[in-house]
């Protein structure tokens, strides 16, 4: 039977998952790879039967506790990085604190935790965002917001150059006719856009950069994208 290298990774992990079951029905603790795998799996099955993102990582963060675990484990596994497929597409599920025994608080000096998006939000800003695609439409913590998908309607000069404040890995999704209010942060680092929906493809500071990529926007039907000067873009 042909399998892709997605398919072949996917059945390894069941496999690796339920050799964890059983040896956990026998009243073995598990090792790093059996946990990680079994939260993995719970969640991508999670996904599978139609969970959302929030749902299918709460399921994988309940199924093990510190209890279930060798010496150790709880504290080397901090969080699992997992590439579900959810009815709207494929998304990285993390689950942090996966045995729910509280082990963020024990990270080492310098560990950074995420506070709420509201606190985030004192150094960006809140904007209201309404999808009108009839598909639900969902957006990644660290994708530049203002190049997000077209049918999402927003004001696209004032999110240039920002991002969702949630910590990475996150996403938020957008109901179809449906409208809700995000907060947005600044991109940091170099502060350079390469890829997203080619809108910019370098320095968001850039001399005139902004300006084109509204241009570019607005040409490509992108609600909410204005023109400084100019014709305004589709506002839906």
């Amino acid at each position: 039977m042909p399998l892709t290298p997605t398919e072949r990774d996917r059945l390894l992990m069941f496999t690796a998952a339920e050799l964890a079951r059983a040896r956990r029905a026998r009243g073995l603790r598990l090792n790093v790879p059996e946990a990680t795998a079994l939260i993995a799996d719970t969640v991508c099955e999670a996904a599978r039967d139609g969970h959302r993102l929030a749902v299918a990582i709460e399921s994988g963060r309940a199924v093990l506790t510190p209890d279930d675990l060798l010496p150790g484990v709880a504290d080397v596994v901090t969080e699992i990085h997992v590439e579900a497929v959810f009815e709207d597409g494929s998304r990285l599920a993390v689950v942090s604190d996966p045995f729910g025994g509280g082990h963020l608080g024990d990270l080492a000096p310098g560990a950074l935790l995420p506070g709420p998006a509201e606190a985030a939000c004192e150094r960006g800003l809140l904007l209201t965002v309404r999808n009108t695609a009839p598909v639900p439409i969902s957006v990644t913590s660290h994708f530049h917001f203002f190049e997000a998908n077209p049918r999402l309607s927003f004001d696209r000069a004032a999110a240039y150059g920002m991002r969702l404040a949630a910590p990475a890995g996150a996403s938020t999704r957008f109901d179809p006719g449906c409208a809700a209010e995000v907060g947005l942060v600044p991109i940091g680092g170099a502060r350079t856009a390469i890829g997203f929906a080619g809108l910019v493809d370098g320095l968001l500071d850039a001399p005139g950069a902004k300006e084109e990529a509204l241009r570019r926007a607005a040409a490509r039907g992108y609600l909410g994208a204005t023109v400084p000067g100019g014709p305004s873009g589709a506002t839906g």
